[in-house]
């Protein structure tokens, strides 16, 4: 029998006891009248070896027991931090402190109640006069000291990894304000929140891959969205001005740094916007989330210092390519950008000369765009949702730009295409590159059609990946440390 087999039997037995002097080892409430953080910043200012006559009630999870004998000395944490619990058998009620010897182990929940004093240490404790088991556990926490190494355990387990490592709680905590702190922005610019379908039964609105599943009730397929694009320009055709989401998208596609198949982005559509006035709100609102959050606009991301303070570097992605592979593709024909794709080894999404070129960027400029950067006017095949390039007599060219930071692409906005007539050709086409087995083209969207014929404002819009705006303004490495229950490869198949 392993070391865990034996601490599980031991305090299955200890259950079993518990229930025959009549306690409940699982009670069902308790008045936790106060938090840890709450008594550290009150009683800051306690001077050590004092002792106050105040009564408080905490409650939380034992972390750490260190028992010398006589007097016994507990790390309890609850959801705002740690606190010290003291018991002493002198000092503490000999029933209280023989139920704690007798039946308190790490890993339990308990209830405190006692006096607040300061140690010799200067460690602000409470003195226990009463102590009651609120949940027992059954497994032992991983050692105090080496936690969870290894990192597909923490993933696989991010309960224990949050137990364990404060460090972690509190990127999840940075990741709830941040999108507090978008949603403030957003709805003090008169930005309505919206909630649009996760099943679809046509999706659209990305070159992605989608998940398939079924709906019994009616016998048809359904999708898992790729994006909300499509819906929320519906409602820009139906009236509203301002709207965004904060939505959940599935992509069957790669599991890597950057990617999980389950993601987080926000998209907001403006009417009467262009991606000219997109980069603007899209400046301002990283601006305001950091300034918010961390206190600045100047961030470390993994050794790199990055400042988020508008304006941004703005380049076309022609004007990139120049830069940084010095290569001018306007001078070059299709067979040339095929002799540069093949010799490079460049992965490419056909020989189409707009995705050609894109592809090209991919490979050689986006390791360079650590300072945030703004890389605009794409090539119109790679964009079948965008308007043409005012101004371009080839329109070869449509108004989208993607963010980059530190090479990473974390933002995409269009001056969104409102002609009907263009639009159902456009879809058209993705239709027949869909027959052909190009799995990350969309199929024909009739009803979308229908609602541009109604309508649609000049309108500007933008999504940005929030999972990995998380990443950059917590200093997280990988998209995994940044979800809670990342995707993992079931472990039976890794046997």
């Amino acid at each position: 029998m392993g070391r865990e087999e034996e601490i599980l039997k031991e305090r299955l037995r200890k259950i079993e006891e518990l229930r025959k002097v009549g306690i409940n080892p699982f009670p069902y409430y308790y008045n936790q009248e106060n938090h840890a953080a709450e008594l550290q910043e009150k009683y800051k200012k306690l001077k050590n070896e004092s002792r106050t006559k105040d009564n408080v009630k905490v409650a939380g999870r034992v972390i750490v027991i260190r028992d010398i004998g006589k007097l016994a000395f507990i790390s309890l944490q609850d959801g705002s931090g740690k606190i010290q619990v003291q018991i002493q058998q002198e000092l503490t009620p000999e029933k209280e402190f023989d139920f704690f010897k007798k039946y308190i182990d790490s890993g339990d929940f308990i209830g405190v109640e006692g006096a607040i004093t300061r140690t010799k240490r200067g460690e602000l404790t409470v003195l226990a006069g009463k102590i009651e088991l609120l949940s027992k556990s059954l497994r032992p926490l991983p050692e105090k000291w080496h936690g969870l190494q290894d990192k597909e355990e923490r993933y696989r387990k991010r309960y224990l990894d949050l137990i364990m490592s404060p460090e972690v709680r509190g990127v999840f905590v940075k990741r709830s304000k941040i999108i507090n702190a978008i949603r403030e922005f957003l709805n003090s610019r008169d930005y309505l929140e919206v909630d649009t379908p996760v099943l679809q039964p046509i999706y659209g609105g990305a070159a992605a891959k989608p998940f398939l599943t079924h709906l019994n009730a009616l016998d048809m397929k359904l999708y898992l969205r790729i994006s909300n694009e499509l819906y929320l320009k519906r409602l820009i055709v139906g009236g509203f001005e301002r709207v965004y989401e904060f939505a959940r998208d599935f992509r069957n596609e790669g599991i890597d740094r950057t990617h999980n198949p389950e993601f987080t982005q926000v998209e907001l559509y403006q009417a009467y916007a262009d991606y000219n006035e997109m980069m603007k709100i899209c400046e301002e609102l990283w601006g305001y989330v950091a300034k918010k959050v961390l206190g600045t606009t100047e961030i470390d991301y993994q050794g790199n210092k990055i400042n988020l303070k508008a304006p941004w570097q703005r380049l076309s992605m022609k004007e990139a390519i120049k830069k940084y592979a010095k290569i001018d593709v306007d001078s070059l024909d299709d067979e040339k950008l095929s002799e540069i794709i093949e010799k490079n080894r460049i992965k490419s999404k056909g020989t189409i000369r707009g995705w050609m070129i894109a592809s090209i960027f991919e490979h050689f400029c986006e390791k360079h765009l650590i300072q945030p950067t703004f890389i605009y006017d794409y090539p119109e095949e790679t964009t079948p949702l965008c308007k043409s390039k005012r101004g371009d007599s080839l329109t070869t060219l449509v108004e989208r730009f993607e963010l980059y930071i530190l090479g990473m692409e974390i933002g995409n906005a269009y001056s969104e295409l409102n002609n009907p007539v263009k639009q159902e050709i456009l879809l058209e086409q993705q239709a027949k590159e869909l027959k052909k087995g190009n799995e990350e083209a969309n199929p024909m969207d009739e009803d979308f059609v229908d609602a541009l014929e109604v309508g649609m404002p000049p309108t500007g819009g933008l999504g940005i990946g929030i999972d990995r705006m998380v990443m950059l303004l917590t200093n997280s490495s990988s998209i995994k440390d940044v979800l809670l229950f990342p995707f993992m490869k079931p472990q039976e198949l890794d046997n």
